[in-house]
């Protein structure tokens, strides 16, 4: 192994120990017991288990079938592998929680860098698969099954877990971007859901001037909302394919990107929306008490806002979902934030049979139906996310409106997947800096898409990486 590519591992293995937000929610690892989050862990909190099938946190009845193991933090994964192992005569999974997002990558990676104690199969956020894929620690499972499921995924959602023509995961949950919204403030001041950007600023001015609330948020700490805001507009901030993984194309600074930065800087300089950062008691307060007229989120956050509270009590029935504006209304671009896959790592004692636990696992009817009806994730399986019930279904945190036949569906089946690169969250952890540089007025959005450019492209070149 060459001193570049060990670099560009190391690089791998810091990224991976850093902490994000859940797949479909902040709080959708949530386990009941500290057991199931613990199983496995020695005092230091390091995983024992490895890829032993005898630390299951559910019950494997058909015990003489081969088994394959499992990590995964979703809160209905309980009935999810149950499932699955009432319906496979071929294998059995044996499941274990050890941890949400980043506590999960921190184990994960001990066991990359120790060469065992990772499981067969693992849930990993879709921006995180390249983080791992370019230590070798995943398997491409196109050779595994791929043609008798591809037909059950949007393009879109295999292009999110592929890198070239490979493919190293199975598409769960994702996040289809689009505009919470007040009703009860929309209607105070005579406003309709602006269907481009521009109408969005002139509906938040023509509110300001009435003396009315911010019409939204520019928060520091949601780098990827800024992203997708990005790549709507037509930016590619990535060129990355495993074939060459020590080159890369990076393009943080271009057009397109200067000028989201710009808008949305000049809305929190106008006094048009807060620059308050998101997930917090102080933001959750002001949603609560109508200080937002709009909310920017995927197709999890009514899951999240109604767990964290809103649209409770006095906040009954006041929101609503509309189409994510668009940069241009006449060329239209769904875009994601979120979501997860089901992926084979390199470690898989059998990786045919652990492909065939990824593609079947919350792949049949009844975990797919409790998923997005109790759990609130958005599920990718075509059979769900096209079936009339989930279609037509009234939400009830929209006041019955049928948000997903309106919004969410048609966004999905249009966004057409992007690609990720090996060091995300350094490009995010950039991304937050200089949000909050324009925030300070410090610098201007194209100022600040400048220096993320030149901030990741310096930070690629010293972990190895040839940029284009």
């Amino acid at each position: 192994m060459s001193m570049k590519t060990k670099r560009l591992f190391a690089t791998a293995a810091t990224l991976a120990a850093a902490c994000v937000l859940a797949a479909c929610s902040p709080d959708a690892g949530s386990q009941s017991s500290a057991s199931a989050t613990n199983a496995g862990n020695d005092a230091a909190g390091n995983d024992t288990t490895g890829n032993k099938a005898s630390n299951c946190t559910n019950t494997i009845t058909k015990k003489d079938l081969p088994v394959v193991t499992f990590w995964g933090w979703y809160p209905n994964m309980q009935l999810v592998v149950d499932n699955f192992n009432k319906q496979n005569n071929e294998v059995q999974v044996c499941w274990t929680n050890v941890g949400q997002g980043g506590d999960e990558y921190d184990k994960f990676q001990t066991a990359i860098s120790a060469g065992t104690g990772a499981p067969d199969v693992i849930m990993i956020e879709a921006d995180r698969i390249p983080t791992f894929q370019i230590q070798k620690a995943l398997v491409d499972i196109k050779n595994y099954g791929f043609d008798a499921v591809k037909a059950n995924y949007s393009d879109g959602a295999w292009k999110d877990v592929s890198i070239g023509g490979a493919v190293y995961g199975v598409p769960v949950d994702g996040g289809p971007m689009a505009m919470i919204y007040r009703k009860d403030i929309f209607d105070k001041y005579k406003i309709t859901p602006p269907k481009t950007w521009a109408e969005y600023e002139q509906a938040a001015q023509k509110v300001k001037d009435a003396g009315g609330p911010l019409f939204g948020d520019l928060g520091a700490n949601v780098p990827a909302v800024m992203m997708a805001l990005q790549i709507q507009k037509g930016a590619s901030p990535y060129t990355y394919d495993p074939a060459q993984p020590e080159s890369i194309g990076i393009a943080l600074n271009d057009q397109a990107s200067k000028d989201v930065l710009d808008y949305w800087g000049s809305l929190a300089k106008k006094g048009l929306v807060g620059t308050q950062d998101q997930f917090t008691p102080e933001y959750i307060s002001g949603v609560v008490n109508g200080k937002y007229a709009t909310y920017i989120s995927a197709a999890w956050a009514p899951g999240y806002l109604t767990g964290a509270g809103v649209g409770k009590g006095k906040d009954t029935g006041k929101w609503a979902v509309a189409p994510l504006p668009q940069w241009d209304s006449a060329s239209p671009v769904q875009v994601n934030w979120g979501g997860s896959a089901f992926s084979v790592t390199s470690q898989a004692k059998n990786p045919e049979l652990a492909a065939k636990a990824a593609y079947g696992l919350y792949a049949d009817d009844e975990s797919l139906k409790d998923g997005w009806t109790n759990q609130i994730i958005f599920p990718l399986n075509l059979k769900a996310l096209n079936s009339p019930e989930f279609v037509d279904l009234k939400v009830n945190f929209f006041d019955g409106q049928q948000a997903n036949k309106e919004v969410y569906v048609p966004a999905a089946n249009a966004y057409t997947g992007m690609t990720y690169s090996p060091f995300g969250q350094y490009y995010f952890d950039s991304m937050t800096k200089q949000i909050s540089a324009v925030i300070d007025g410090s610098v201007t959005g194209a100022q600040a898409a400048d220096k993320i450019q030149e901030d990741v492209v310096n930070y690629a070149k010293e972990q190895g990486f040839t940029v284009k």
